[in-house]
């Protein structure tokens, strides 16, 4: 949720980047109805005064046993009180549309991030190792199924397209690289092991920025709960509605867990293989620190996250 003060504090900034993410005019509209919630706040609570003071007088005409100025003045109390209610209401309409638009726009892009309709638009900011040679590269899914150590259509039996069954060496692999990278996070770079909820209320996802947005891409529980697609919603969630002090900064937390996406939208997208499933595990990396601190940090975490590559002997490319 962005706040409303910054907006009104450099209105500029967020409409230049808001514009870049196809949201022009987002800026404009957002402060158009904070005003609306101001006006009809001002009006209320001017209101009220005068009640007040009304109330104050009819007091003092009873006192003065004049009757006809006291019914008088119960009467303008009364239209103010259903002047009262018209302001509330429109004050509560304004400020939950003003809540729905602020909740929906994306965060404001790093200055130095580059500009483009998709990833042609990125950056190389280096690279390390050579591509290996393959004399004759296969696809994944191809080779895991002619090694017998992968299973789409029994997945797709007993759950539908977008799972896949791992076997032998293969779900072997899978669970060594989750148990090195947890290892390697925590004993080398100072990570936190947590093992998290993998359901989490509204609030929850709404508080990591998966809510509203990104709903469809979620799984929901028929008592209302959501399930993660991603342990940076468990892990974020940790200091939920809570004020930490300095000294204990950074928190440094990563987590080892299923992840659950529906991928809607993603109809005829990397259909086949393991790329774009309902289910899968991930290690996931999450910092708690203070804002000055924040680009170091995020430096830091990506230093982490291409050691794993290193030590795999995996040549990558880091993108902006």
């Amino acid at each position: 949720m962005h706040d409303i003060r910054a907006l009104r504090d450099t209105p500029d900034l967020y409409e230049k980047a808001w514009a870049a993410k196809g949201r022009s005019g987002a800026a404009a509209e957002a402060l158009a109805l904070d005003q609306q919630v101001r006006a009809a706040r001002t009006a209320s609570e001017a209101a009220q005064a005068r009640r007040n003071e009304l109330s104050r007088r009819i007091g003092q005409a009873k006192a003065a046993k004049d009757e006809t100025e006291a019914a008088r003045l119960l009467a303008e109390v009364e239209a103010l009180k259903t002047e009262a209610a018209g302001d509330a209401e429109r004050e509560k309409a304004a400020e939950e549309t003003l809540r729905d638009l602020l909740a929906s726009l994306p965060n404001l892009p790093a200055p130095e991030t580059p500009e483009g309709e998709d990833e042609s638009g990125n950056v190389e900011v280096r690279r390390w190792g050579e591509p290996f040679a393959l004399a004759a590269p296969r696809n994944h899914a191809d080779l895991g199924e002619a090694l017998d150590l992968m299973d789409f259509e029994a997945a797709a039996r007993m759950s539908g397209a977008r799972f896949v069954v791992l076997k032998g060496r293969l779900a072997r692999l899978e669970r060594a690289l989750g148990q090195f990278m947890l290892d390697m996070q925590t004993l080398e770079h100072g990570y936190t092991e947590v093992s998290p909820p993998l359901l989490v209320r509204d609030a929850a996802a709404f508080g990591t920025g998966q809510l509203p947005k990104f709903s469809e891409d979620l799984f929901r529980t028929t008592d209302g709960r959501w399930l993660i697609p991603t342990a940076e919603v468990s892990l974020t969630n940790l200091v939920r509605e809570q004020i930490l002090p300095a000294e204990v900064l950074p928190l440094r937390l990563t987590a080892l867990t299923p992840c659950f996406r529906s991928e809607a939208g993603a109809s005829g997208r990397d259909t086949r293989g393991m790329i774009r499933q309902h289910q899968f595990y991930k290690v996931e990396l999450v910092s708690i620190t203070e804002p000055d601190q924040s680009d170091a940090e995020h430096e830091r975490m990506v230093t982490c996250a291409e050691a794993v590559l290193k030590r795999l002997d995996l040549p990558f490319r880091t993108m902006l």
